[in-house]
C-alpha cells in the first residue's frame, strides 16, 4: 500500500509502506475444528483464499470472503487487517480506516497494524492521528527497517525535514540496500543544507544500486559545495545512464551555469534533437547561442521555443535580448510579440518588448514609426509596473525623439532611481539636460557615466542572474511532476 507521492522542491521517491501480508498470517488460528488430514480449519482455507484473491488484486471477490468470515469471527484480528488492505486496494480510504483501526484495538502491539492505520489516516489528510500511530509502531519496534523508514517518510511528507533525518538515518542502518530510503534520506539533507551527509547517503545508494537519479542528485551536493567539475561529471553520468530530457536538460544547464557554452550548445542541440517538443530544451539552446554570440540562430531557438508553448514568458525575455542586439527575423519576432500582449495583457514585459520591436521594426524598414502606438505600449508598461526601469528608459527616449524633453528627463530619472547603475539612463539624462539648458547638471550626470566603466561587467552579471533564474526555475517545475 502506498502513500501519495510526495513533492518538495525536489521529488521525493514514493513514501512507501509496506503492504505484504505474511504467509504466516494465512494459517492464523481462525477457529476450532481442525480437519485432522490437513492441519486447517475450514474457516483458515477461506482465510487462505482471501489472501490468495487480495495478492491477485480481486478485491472485489476477496471481500465477499471476508465478509463471510467476519459474520463467523469478528473480533479476528488477521481478518479486520486483511479487509482494512482490501479496502484500501480499492481506493476505500474510509473503510479502510475503520477496519484497522478495529485490527488495531484488537491487538495493540501490532507495529504493522499501526503503519496500515498510519497510511489510512494520511489518506484521508488526518496527519495528527497518522503521526501518533507512526510514532507508536517505531516505538513498539524501534529496530524495525519499516517502522523507521515509514516515520521519517510520514516527517518529509508533512515537510517536517530535520525531524525525518534521524529516522532515515536510522533505516539506513537497519537496511543500508534500501535504495528509496538512502535516495530520499540524501534529498531531505540536501534540502536542509547537511551537503556532506548528503554525499555519504547518495555513495551507500549508490554502492547497492547505480541509478542515473542518485548521480544527478549527487550533482546537486556537488554543486553546492563549489565542486563545479564533479557535479559537471555527474550529471553526465546521469545523462549516459538515462538519457531523458531532464537529465540532460540539467547537464546542458550546468554548463550553461558555468559559461562552459560550447559543451552547453552540444548538449542542449543533442537535446532538441532527441526532445523536439521541448519549450525549456530550446531555450536553454537559444541561451548557450546567444552566449556565444550567435544571434540568428538564437532567435530562432526562442521563436520554436515560443511556438511550443506560447504562454511562457521566459523565452520572450530572452527573444527580446537578442533582438535588440540583432534585429533579424523582424517581422517573426515581431508577430511573436504581438501575439504574447494578446495572450499576457497585464504582463509589462510583454508590453515593453512589442514596443521595442515595433520601434526597430520600423527604423529597420525606413518607414515612419508608430510612435503613439508604441508610447501607449510604454506607458502601459510602467503603470502595469512602476520598478520597472528598462522601460522608464525608453519611454525617456521616445520623447526625445520628438523633442519632448521635461517628460523625457522625468523618465530617465525614474529609471537611475530604479537602478543607479543603468550608464545609458545618466549618459541620455545629460543629453536631455544640456537641450533644456542645464549644462552644470548635465556636467555631472557624464561624469557619472564615464565613471560606470564596469557597465559591461554588471550587464554580464545580470545576463548571468537571468540565466541562472532560468536554470533554477525550469528544474524546479521538473521537480513538481511525477
Amino acid at each position: 500500500m502506498r502513500l501519495m507521492r510526495v513533492w518538495i522542491p525536489i521529488k521525493f521517491r514514493s513514501l512507501c509502506l509496506t503492504a505484504g501480508l505474511a504467509c504466516a498470517a494465512a494459517s492464523a488460528s481462525l477457529g476450532a475444528g481442525q480437519t485432522p488430514a490437513t492441519g486447517q480449519t475450514p474457516l483458515n482455507r477461506q482465510f487462505q483464499a482471501a489472501v490468495t484473491l487480495y495478492q491477485a488484486r480481486k478485491f472485489g471477490q476477496a471481500r465477499q470472503v471476508l465478509n463471510n468470515l467476519l459474520q463467523q469471527d469478528p473480533k479476528n484480528f488477521e481478518v479486520n487487517e486483511l479487509m482494512g488492505l482490501t479496502c484500501a486496494g480499492q481506493g476505500k480510504n474510509q473503510e479502510a480506516g475503520s477496519y484497522f483501526a478495529k485490527a488495531v484495538r484488537l491487538n495493540p502491539q501490532s507495529a504493522e497494524a499501526r503503519m496500515y492505520l498510519g497510511t489510512s489516516l494520511v489518506a484521508l489528510h488526518h496527519n495528527a492521528q497518522a503521526e501518533t500511530e507512526f510514532k507508536k509502531a517505531a516505538q513498539i519496534e524501534p529496530d524495525n527497517y519499516s517502522t523507521n523508514h515509514n516515520l521519517g517518510e510520514f516527517y518529509i511528507q508533512a515537510g517536517k525535514l530535520n525531524e525525518a533525518i534521524p529516522y532515515l538515518q536510522k533505516a539506513a542502518r537497519l537496511d543500508p540496500a534500501a535504495y528509496d530510503n538512502s535516495y530520499d534520506l540524501a534529498l531531505a539533507e540536501i534540502e536542509t543544507g547537511q551537503y556532506a551527509g548528503a554525499k555519504t547517503s547518495l555513495q551507500q545508494a549508490l554502492s547497492h544500486h547505480d541509478a542515473a537519479d542518485s548521480h544527478s542528485l549527487l550533482a546537486i551536493a556537488d554543486e553546492k559545495t563549489g565542486q563545479f567539475l564533479q557535479a559537471e561529471g555527474e550529471y553526465q553520468l546521469a545523462a549516459h545512464m538515462d538519457p531523458s530530457e531532464s537529465n540532460i536538460f540539467d547537464w546542458g544547464s550546468e554548463f550553461l551555469l558555468h559559461h562552459t557554452l560550447e559543451p552547453a550548445v552540444q548538449v542542449f542541440s543533442r537535446g532538441v534533437q532527441l526532445f523536439p517538443s521541448s519549450a525549456r530544451m530550446e531555450i536553454g539552446l537559444g541561451i548557450a547561442l546567444y552566449s556565444r554570440t550567435h544571434y540568428q540562430q538564437a532567435i530562432d531557438a526562442f521563436c520554436r521555443a515560443i511556438d511550443l508553448n506560447p504562454a511562457d514568458p521566459r523565452p520572450y525575455m530572452f527573444l527580446g535580448k537578442t533582438y535588440d542586439i540583432s534585429p533579424v527575423q523582424a517581422q517573426a519576432v515581431t508577430d511573436r510579440f504581438s501575439r504574447f500582449v494578446q495572450l499576457q495583457p497585464k504582463n509589462s514585459q510583454a508590453l515593453y518588448y512589442y514596443a521595442l520591436c515595433l520601434w526597430k521594426a520600423f527604423r529597420i524598414q525606413a518607414k515612419p514609426a508608430d510612435l503613439p502606438k508604441i508610447e501607449d505600449l510604454l506607458q502601459r508598461s510602467v503603470s502595469i509596473n512602476p520598478s520597472f526601469p528598462d522601460a522608464h528608459l525608453q519611454l525617456g527616449i521616445l520623447y526625445t525623439q520628438v523633442h519632448q524633453y521635461p517628460p523625457a528627463i522625468e523618465q530617465y530619472r525614474e529609471a537611475i532611481k530604479l537602478q543607479p547603475s543603468l550608464a545609458d539612463a545618466h549618459y541620455r539624462l545629460g543629453e536631455a539636460l544640456v537641450r533644456s539648458g542645464k549644462k552644470d547638471e548635465a556636467q555631472q550626470q557624464f561624469q557619472i557615466f564615464s565613471m560606470l566603466h564596469a557597465k559591461q561587467l554588471a550587464e554580464t552579471e545580470k545576463q548571468r542572474r537571468e540565466i541562472k533564474e532560468f536554470v533554477l526555475t525550469s528544474r524546479s517545475q521538473d521537480a513538481g511532476k511525477p
